[in-house]
């Protein structure tokens, strides 16, 4: 799948067409999400649980810096989201025992069940779709290929095609926002469908999926094997971790801005973890044994970490969270039962 060009994406209507669904309006504060897929799976290790006195083949380049709140560190590679620690919980603990491939972590991190023989089950914004009524939106792009044709956990699934995603048939236009703010976002695809996505749950969408990468393949994402098509670690550093940290902060600043954080739940989460031991091409591979998510807004208390990894982060060291948990816990903050039995949500999360 092409990567969509800047200039194209900046040139269509204002926001996107919000459709009604057939279903029934949620009682009580209505909080809306924003699902951030960090495709390709960032290294726990090189981002949110780094081990500085690991030997220097688990530790890898970068080094950790201090936050907001004491007593938790990230990479520097992120100095901006360093600051709003205060405002997001980080998962350490994340793990499951499906297949080590992209596609199985797609489905388990957003429908909280694996695919199975008669079909998938329905995306979370796909089930928040049914019960409010407003059309679950996916930006900037499907995820594609990324190496096993299998489903990725972003359809309707057994709900049926009323509750299908909103894909973006066609770019937006970001030109009434301010210059400088569309900046600090970032003048790429990621940043600007943040942005966007703000723009949607300001206007009453509830829930809103950015996939930062459309495919792993000859570009520069997250799968930091080492060698070509795939990333290198020494990327993060230099191209998706600045992205990242920029549309990240921008996104939980903005929000906070508005008074809109505390009713909107951003979740920012990949597919798996990476190897703890850097392998021969210099990168990471596919470790879904452990890795770090982070959630913040709609009620979760911010500045706290839950779980801890092992001392070379291979696998949990206590509060294992698998994904039918994080799912659930999503449920949980937007008000929304699963359409099936899933796991009791993280409730010590919240406020």
């Amino acid at each position: 799948m092409a990567m969509i060009r800047r200039r194209d994406f900046l040139k269509a209507g204002a926001a996107l067409p919000l459709v009604g669904l057939p279903g029934r309006a949620s009682s009580g504060r209505e909080t809306s999400c924003i699902l951030l897929m960090l495709v390709g799976g960032p290294s726990h290790l090189d981002t949110w649980d780094m081990k500085p006195d690991a030997p220097s083949n688990v530790r890898g380049p970068f080094r950790p810096i201090k936050t907001n709140v004491p007593g938790i560190e990230i990479s520097e590679i992120f100095p901006r989201m360093a600051r709003h620690a205060d405002k997001y919980a980080l998962i350490r603990s994340v793990h499951h025992e499906a297949a080590a491939v992209h596609d199985t972590g797609y489905q388990l991190m957003q429908t909280g069940r694996l695919a199975h023989e008669d079909g998938e089950y329905p995306h979370i914004g796909c089930v928040m779709a049914k019960e409010t009524g407003t059309r679950h939106v996916v930006l900037p792009h499907r995820i594609g290929n990324t190496g096993v044709n299998l489903t990725n956990g972003q359809s309707a699934g057994f709900l049926g095609a009323d509750y299908e995603p909103q894909f973006m048939a066609s770019p937006f236009d970001l030109t009434s926002e301010p210059e400088h703010l569309r900046a600090a976002y970032g003048l790429n695809p990621f940043g600007e469908s943040c942005l966007m996505a703000r723009r949607l749950v300001e206007s009453g969408t509830r829930f809103v999926t950015v996939n930062m990468f459309d495919t792993v393949f000859d570009r520069v994402t997250w799968d930091s094997h080492g060698s070509k098509p795939f990333s290198s670690i020494a990327d993060y550093r230099d191209h998706v971790g600045p992205m990242f940290d920029n549309a990240y902060s921008s996104l939980l600043e903005d929000l906070d801005r508005r008074g809109m954080l505390e009713s909107t739940l951003v979740v920012g989460t990949g597919e798996f973890g990476r190897s703890p031991k850097i392998n021969p091409a210099g990168g990471r591979d596919h470790w879904p044994q452990c890795w770090t998510i982070h959630v913040a807004g709609g009620g979760i208390k911010g500045g706290q970490v839950y779980g801890s990894s092992d001392k070379i982060g291979a696998e949990p060291k206590d509060n294992p969270v698998d994904p039918a948990t994080v799912v659930a816990t999503i449920h949980h903050a937007l008000g929304v039962p699963p359409v099936h039995n899933l796991a009791e949500p993280l409730t010590r999360l919240f406020v």
